[in-house]
């Protein structure tokens, strides 16, 4: 039978695991993973929408433009717009009220 006293393995206990120092890293890079996600975050000026509730509905009156970029208004329904181009696709609206874009199959040039 072995008897055990009260300080036996106590110096190899103190010593530890060497994988510990290894899961301390680990540790470390999740926190530090989730600090650069919320940094990203916050550099996209996304805080008014998002809320402590989740992500708040915006209508489809807003539009969120990055400093430096300018929208130029859509010319009203019915009214003529001048200019040269070429045909992107096709917009349907469905029943439901969804807008399905269908992209225009490439021309062939003509010889």
């Amino acid at each position: 039978m072995v008897t055990v006293t009260p300080h036996a393995g106590s110096r190899e206990d103190r010593a530890g695991d060497p994988l510990d120092g290894l899961v301390n890293l680990f540790d470390l890079g999740i926190v530090l993973s989730v600090a650069f996600l919320l940094a990203a975050l916050s550099s996209l000026h996304l805080g008014g929408t998002i809320t402590s509730h989740g992500l708040r509905a915006t209508s489809a009156k807003n539009i969120y433009i990055q400093p430096g970029q300018t929208v130029a208004p859509l010319p009203k329904p019915g009214a003529r717009t001048i200019g040269r181009g070429t045909q992107a696709g096709v917009v349907y609206r469905l029943a439901n009220g969804q807008l399905v874009y269908v992209q225009s199959a490439p021309s062939k040039p003509s010889h």
